[in-house]
């Protein structure tokens, strides 16, 4: 007898194993299209990340300043530059920033240099192969999670890490969307699209977690220069400078790329954001 899924009500193996359907489907598009290295994913954009720690002109972080004590310690899984991290330091006790990109690391430590920022501990590795080395009031999981396979045990411990509250900070729609539009002209096929905000709420019903969500609308992502905007795709389409493919992409990006007040947008639409807390 075949046990009928309910698609209204799945199990949480059921939904496990459809989140990491998607990423894997996602992976293996990239392993067979690629040109480029992946050595260090955000090192040629990593100095896009940086960003003002007092800037209160971002829905998301003024939610999440609302989210934290100032008797916490944060755990800012995939910390990145700071974006996030720096802010939040100067409301809680201490941020201890989790990130594996070495350029990444080096743009937070170069940020918190300049606006002074003392109270962020840097930890070199992935969550959660390093979760039994940090414990803290909050884990923060911002804009990561959608390209992790084996999402079960990354929330599993973030629960064993925090002691107060699970915060993702998830969009509504996979982050590489605008350039997930150009796989069909520069590589013949549909992308296959990431889980994202829809699907992760989904997976914590069917693990029977309760959750509150509060949405935001998200600028559209600028750039200051074209070319910035370029190197974004190449790294979301996997090009490698010179080629067909990414002459290709560079004139399509051109052509796409709309200017308002002197920035560079691929679409200036607003981006729904959900903030998580479970």
């Amino acid at each position: 007898m075949t046990t009928m899924v309910d698609a209204l009500r799945p199990a949480a193996d059921d939904a496990l194993r459809a989140w990491a359907a998607r990423v894997r489907a996602n992976r293996e598009q990239v392993e067979q299209y690629r040109e480029a290295s992946a050595a260090d994913f955000y090192a040629p954009i990593a100095g896009m990340f940086r960003a003002d720690p007092r800037r209160r002109d971002e829905p998301t972080l003024e939610a999440l300043r609302e989210l934290v004590k100032p008797s916490d310690t944060v755990l800012d899984i995939g910390a990145g530059g700071g974006r996030y991290a720096l802010p939040l330091a100067l409301v809680a006790r201490e941020v201890v920033a989790i990130e594996p990109s070495e350029a990444m690391r080096r743009v937070l430590a170069e940020t918190m240099a300049h606006y002074d920022v003392r109270n962020i501990r840097a930890v070199n590795g992935r969550w959660p192969a390093v979760a039994h080395e940090v414990s803290g009031d909050v884990a923060l999981m911002s804009h990561i999670g959608y390209d992790v396979e084996d999402i079960g045990p990354f929330l599993d411990a973030m629960d064993t890490a925090a002691r107060r509250a699970r915060i993702a900070v998830l969009l509504s729609q996979p982050p590489p969307t605008e350039a997930d539009r150009f796989w069909p002209f520069i590589h013949g096929v549909e992308r296959a699209a990431l889980p994202s905000l829809p699907e992760f709420l989904s997976l914590l019903l069917a693990r029977d977690r309760l959750f509150e969500v509060r949405l935001v609308d998200r600028s559209p992502q600028s750039y200051e220069q074209p070319d910035q905007a370029l190197a974004w795709l190449r790294q979301q389409l996997w090009t490698a400078p010179g080629s067909p493919k990414d002459a290709l992409l560079e004139r399509l990006a051109r052509e796409r790329l709309q200017e308002r007040d002197g920035r560079f947008a691929l679409s200036w639409e607003p981006v729904r954001v959900g903030l998580v807390v479970f």
